[in-house]
């Protein structure tokens, strides 16, 4: 009895020596930036008590460099699993506090352990990511476990959630792993993410540049869209990682949870009657709109600060997720453009890959008209969104509350893009164009040649509205299944929902389409 003793004591002293991470000085300096460590981080992400280790004991073999006297705790990487909302979920957080969290051979091949476990287990995986980068010292090696961790990205993407979460320095071929997972997350202030440093570029190009301007949270999350959340501190970020979690099922074999909200779903929406401006030129709110539909008026929104002409969100419909894609009227009149093109085609493909229903709020006047977008692409990027609304087979609503115009009326799940069930308000246009301009073109000659040009224009223009103007003519062709009064908006999609919960739609077999990128 005397021996295992022993043996337990010195297993506990073993645990307690890696417990203490880079030791209290690290430590401290790590709590001094207002970081919390790797293990305070993983401790916070999971329910209290059921984080557990795994490859606690896992040293690096580098023996160039001096390296084979250094002892870095846990290899510069806690991995573990636990449960987060009584749900499992694998996760690993670098610690920055040993050796800069530098990222090594066996610090990769724990990483890719808990990836490959997450992967049968059917389980997200959460990455913290706070590290110097690559181990110099261990060379090839050091790329070869980046590249291990890439490979895993692509097997796991759309069979779990993958979600990133930057809380420190993230640069050079560390910044692609979280790219490739399905969330970004970032923290103001301390995290940021680029290729090259400022130091480079000004070496290179002459340019100066600020960590901050150049990689950080609001950069990521404004201008390059490769972040979809700034957090305002480490604690911030992990409560937004469970919120995400909480809308998502945990593999692409499953449903979201159903959640009871207490929201009546035959719920009027009396203020939704007069949310539509008199003049189709003024501007509202979309983001009212989805309040009053959804239940208790909560949204859980990525991408807020990118392409703001185009919201996308998680929402619930009598308990169940749905993801949001509208339009927003108030930021260049809801126009489509390449950005707000990608910022949709992404949000509606991880949806689509994990069975969350997708509703369409249509209030979109065309495309952005300029040469920067034509040049830009805006043909290739709007086909994407054309390409996902007519690949996801989940249950897609469309509600069109006023402009459908043109070719952005179709892009916006349009029943010729497979909506199931399609939905119009009274005021909703639904045309080839706006009334002036398409006046302006089919009675030309008629308006030129009259004695009182304006007064003929206008009726002519009177004239297109009464014809195309309205959701009738559509809903005469049977592409609006409904025309709705607005209060009634949440009952009759909730219906909707409800009756199209168990869709099954097949796609011809492939190995996979190429998609307009």
């Amino acid at each position: 009895m005397g021996a295992i003793e022993d043996k337990i004591k010195e297993l506990r002293e073993r645990e307690a020596k890696i417990l203490k991470m880079g030791g209290e000085k690290a430590v401290s300096a790590q709590r001094e930036k207002g970081k919390l460590t790797a293990r305070d981080r993983l401790n916070l992400l999971f329910d209290p008590g059921t984080f557990r280790e795994l490859d606690m004991f896992v040293t690096h073999r580098c023996v160039n460099f001096g390296m084979e006297g250094v002892e870095i705790p846990s290899d510069g990487v806690v991995t573990g699993h636990g449960m987060v909302a009584g749900r499992p979920v694998f996760a690993f957080a670098q610690d920055f506090t040993s050796r800069a969290g530098s990222l090594g051979e066996m610090h990769a091949k724990k990483i890719c352990k808990a990836m490959d476990l997450a992967l049968k287990a059917g389980a997200p995986f959460v990455g913290m990511n706070d590290s110097g980068g690559a181990r110099i010292q261990e060379g090839v090696d050091a790329l070869s476990g980046y590249g291990d961790i890439f490979f895993r990205n692509s097997l796991a993407s759309g069979v779990i959630p993958q979600i990133s979460a930057i809380m420190g320095p993230t640069a050079g071929g560390a910044v692609y792993s979280p790219a490739m997972t399905d969330y970004v997350f970032m923290v103001k202030g301390s995290s940021y993410m680029f290729i090259t440093g400022p130091e480079v570029i000004k070496a290179v190009t002459g340019e100066e540049i600020t960590f901050e301007d150049l990689g950080g949270a609001m950069t990521h999350n404004r201008k390059s869209g490769v972040a979809q959340f700034a957090c305002e501190n480490d604690e911030d970020t992990i409560r937004q990682i469970k919120t995400l979690l909480s809308y998502i099922p945990s593999n692409n074999m499953e449903d979201p949870p159903r959640v009871d909200t207490g929201d009546d779903p035959m719920r009027e929406a009396p203020e939704l009657d007069t949310i539509i401006p008199d003049s189709s030129r003024r501007a509202y709110d979309m983001k009212e709109v989805i309040r009053h539909i959804v239940d208790k008026g909560e949204i859980f929104e990525p991408h807020e600060h990118y392409a703001t002409n185009m919201i996308v969100c998680f929402a619930r419909l009598n308990g169940r997720t749905v993801g949001v894609i509208a339009n927003q009227p108030r930021i260049r009149a809801g126009c489509l453009d390449i950005d707000a093109s990608d910022k949709a085609t992404r949000f509606i493909r991880f949806c689509d890959a994990f069975n969350v229903p997708l509703l369409t709020i249509s209030d979109v006047p065309g495309y952005l008209p300029g040469s920067r977008q034509e040049w830009g692409g805006i043909i290739r990027h709007g086909a994407k969104l054309l390409w996902c609304y007519s690949e996801a087979t989940v249950p897609k609503l469309l509600l069109i509350t006023r402009k459908a115009y043109g070719g952005a009326y179709i892009a916006m799940s349009s029943r010729h893009l497979g909506a199931d069930m399609a939905f119009a308000w009274p005021s909703a246009e639904i045309a080839v164009m706006g009334a002036e301009g398409a006046a302006n073109i089919i009675h030309r000659k008629e308006i030129n040649a009259a004695e009182d040009p304006v007064a003929k224009r206008q009726e002519k223009i009177e004239e297109y509205e009464n014809l195309f103007s309205n959701p009738y003519c559509a809903a005469g062709r049977g592409y609006i299944d409904a025309v709705i009064a607005p209060r009634e908006t949440r009952s009759r999609l909730i219906e909707a929902l409800e009756a199209m919960c168990a869709k099954r739609e097949m796609r011809p077999a492939k190995k996979h389409g190429n998609i307009p990128m």
